[in-house]
């Protein structure tokens, strides 16, 4: 199947039945033979024109009077795959953008859908200067959100926390292809030697300076051909993700709870950093997700972890005072990892800041019944907003004297003086994340 065909077909699916676009993308590359150009051409068309957004649809309305939400939507993605190539690739020239999707709406419409999508592009070819941004002076908000691509509400929550030329900064990275970032499996390799291995793949990786086992891939083959992937060597994971367990600092021998741990990719890490010696518990609400964590758990040769199934707010009612160390990495916005996440953009919501702050405080609560005096509570999110993180644990430790914080910096790897951790991608050039420590200090 052609590059842009197989992108429309997992742009439909994106759309039409809500699939996630790197786990739709994965899959459909993975069903295919495609060389490296293609498989690299997919990717770009897939998550830049499904990152992009409405401000295709902008775009498309400059040059059509028909709304977008009137049109069929597999000719409606064919729009916008052929607009995404006309104003954001430069190396696709006009003609082969309009050419190969009036050959898309050839094989999925009629004959009045492919004189109106020739027409659509062929118009935006000639005349690109018809769709101009809003003046940034007057509508800033407007223009942001149209030029970065990020829905409107977003941009005015951070134009009014970060100001206008920061979170401009902040789209614009949010909008970057990030780095594959892979953690060491210290249990069977060191960092040094897994470079050499990774370059021998055809991987050209670096050392993180954020986490001891990090490591930083600009470029590599696809995932499935790295056999220092299917062998246990290594694991995907961002560098600011490593840093939880860190932070956490679970030792040999020691019983520790990873509260929201599916898919396992701290559960895992946590591991290893206690040499896969005394007990570790991964729960998740939902099975699949925790078979997940096994799998991973088995290619990583982990025997210490378990995992069961269950609702985070009644962990208490299970393992009340019985853990050395409990993780609560929060179900949350996840509005620190766009830039990983090129669809999740649109399916945010104003709302969920209201909303999930509840659901984190209530399994912090249940989590932190769960530690024993003198134990460690770490409570992380993967979002950058207040209400999510420092709101929280204050709302916590004003209920929960019994709980003091216990500053980061002297617990990470990197040299911080954080009290609580704040990482933005713009800032520190690694995903959005939060981090705090909590110690239990009664008898």
């Amino acid at each position: 199947m052609e590059a842009r065909e197989l992108a429309l077909k997992i742009i439909n699916d994106i759309e039409g039945n809500g699939a996630y676009a790197n786990i739709a993308l994965s899959r459909e590359i993975s069903r295919h033979r495609l060389s490296d150009q293609d498989r690299r051409f997919t990717t770009e068309l897939v998550y830049g024109t499904t990152k992009a957004g409405e401000t295709l649809d902008w775009l498309l309305s400059h040059y059509s009077n028909r709304p977008m939400n009137k049109v069929v939507p597999v000719i409606r993605n064919i729009l916008r795959l052929g607009i995404y190539q006309l104003f954001f690739l430069t190396k696709v020239p006009p003609s082969a953008a309009c050419n190969e999707a009036v050959n898309l709406a050839k094989k999925y419409g009629h004959a009045g859908t492919v004189k109106f999508v020739n027409a659509v592009l062929r118009n935006a070819a000639r005349s690109p200067e018809k769709a101009v941004y809003p003046n940034p002076q007057l509508e800033p908000v407007r223009y942001l959100s149209l030029k970065y691509f990020h829905p409107q509400w977003l941009v005015t929550l951070w134009v009014t926390r970060l100001g206008l030329d920061e979170c401009e900064r902040l789209l614009q990275i949010n909008n970057e292809t990030p780095p594959l970032c892979l953690r060491t499996n210290t249990l069977k390799i060191d960092r040094e030697n897994l470079l050499k291995r990774l370059q021998s793949e055809g991987a050209h990786c670096e050392a993180s300076h954020w986490a001891p086992e990090g490591i930083v891939c600009v470029e590599h083959p696809a995932l499935g051909n790295l056999p220092s992937l299917q062998e246990g060597l290594v694991q995907v994971q961002d560098e600011s993700s490593m840093l939880v367990s860190h932070i956490l600092d679970p030792q040999p021998g020691e019983f520790v709870i990873d509260a929201c741990g599916a898919p396992g990719g701290k559960s895992t890490h946590i591991a290893a950093l206690m040499n896969n010696r005394g007990t570790l518990l991964s729960t998740d609400l939902h099975e699949h997700k925790l078979r997940l964590t096994e799998e991973n758990a088995k290619r990583l040769g982990i025997t210490m972890l378990t995992t069961q199934a269950l609702d985070a707010t009644t962990l208490h009612l299970h393992y009340a005072g019985r853990a050395d160390r409990v993780l609560v990495d929060a179900p949350c916005s996840g509005l620190g990892v766009l830039r990983r996440k090129p669809d999740s953009r649109w399916r945010k919501n104003e709302a969920m800041l209201r909303d999930l702050p509840v659901l984190q405080l209530a399994i912090l609560q249940s989590a932190a019944e769960c530690v024993k005096p003198g134990g460690i509570l770490v409570y992380s999110t993967c979002t950058t907003e207040p209400q999510e993180n420092e709101q929280v644990v204050e709302a916590f430790l004003r209920c929960h004297p019994e709980f003091i914080l216990d500053p980061v910096g002297p617990h990470l790897p990197v040299k911080r003086n954080d009290l609580m951790l704040q990482l933005w991608p713009h800032l520190d050039g690694v995903d959005g994340f939060f981090i705090s420590r909590m110690i239990r200090v009664d008898k």
